[in-house]
């Protein structure tokens, strides 16, 4: 084959290969996904024309509301009410999807970020970016920035502690896989062994049994925890940030190209200020708890 020619047959090739191959973006998670459009036809969903989200049951304010309703307890996610379901309906919206083109499925908080196949598009459970969740599935960019926070029963002996130092004689309790658990072992480091739970409604009934001093959950939870859930609980404070900020994701199955629309899509929502819109209406009176240090 003659040089000139050779140039020109592996320019059409080029050519070619990036017009089918679409556009390249870093995830959250560390990986990359190729998508050739996010237009609503091309998405790569779970079932054609619609949004799957998944997340767990009870589904508890402030991240969701509405009344109970078949199957869902405490809180119904098909209201729209609710921070992380407000959210879910504003990325919708922007991605194509109507809210009756929004279906939810029950999925319980582990198995979101578990290795395999999912059922959901993505699924929204106050789930932090966390390395080594991100090796079995891939995390939106954050859409809600976290800190930890500390729940006691008024009246208690830990309920007079002021400092992190003061914690560590005391046994505390934490759903399990969730970085409230990680908080309590690797910056508390308590003298007793922390005690974790398979759900946070567990963990909240030892703490009003008083089997555990102190509940740690994520920030707006706890308000929700003292508000209605531990009639006598308090908040003692919140803990500082360590390292990165901490902040939650939506989970995606690995490899998923819906991941850099939702990316898209979020990033308008903060633009417009949509996110922080919402995060004023539902998560608004999670500001006020005291620092812990």
């Amino acid at each position: 084959m003659r040089r000139p020619l050779a140039i020109l047959l592996v320019a059409v090739l080029a050519f070619l290969a990036a017009g089918c191959g679409g556009s390249s973006k870093k995830t959250a998670g560390g990986g990359t996904t190729t998508t050739a459009s996010c237009a609503k036809a091309d998405l790569n969903l779970v079932s054609a024309g619609k949004l799957t989200v998944g997340t767990s049951n009870p589904a508890f304010p402030p991240w969701f509301g509405g009344s109970e309703k078949t199957p869902w307890k405490v809180s119904d996610p098909r209201s729209g009410e609710g921070f992380e379901s407000a959210v879910a309906y504003a990325v919708a919206k922007q991605l194509g999807f109507t809210n009756g083109e929004v279906e939810w499925k029950v999925v319980p908080f582990n198995l979101a970020f578990a290795p395999g196949p999912k059922k959901f598009d993505f699924d929204m459970n106050q789930i932090s970016y966390v390395p080594a969740r991100a090796k079995a599935v891939d995390f939106s960019d954050s859409y809600y920035n976290v800190n930890q926070a500390l729940v006691v029963v008024k009246g208690t002996p830990i309920a007079n502690a002021s400092s992190i130092a003061a914690l560590k004689p005391y046994k505390f309790g934490a759903q399990l896989g969730t970085t409230s658990y990680d908080y309590i072992v690797n910056q508390i480091k308590p003298s007793k062994k922390t005690a974790v739970f398979d759900t946070n409604d567990a963990a909240v009934a030892s703490l009003k049994n008083k089997q555990i001093d102190g509940l740690v959950v994520d920030l707006p939870t706890a308000f929700y925890v003292t508000a209605v859930q531990v009639s006598n609980g308090k908040i003692l404070g919140q803990f500082p940030t360590v390292g990165t900020p901490e902040h939650f994701g939506m989970v995606f199955e690995k490899g998923n190209s819906l991941v850099a629309c939702v990316n898209d899509a979020l990033s308008k929502l903060r633009a417009d200020g949509t996110l922080q819109s919402l995060q004023d209406k539902w998560l608004a009176k999670s500001a006020g708890a005291p620092v812990l240090k």
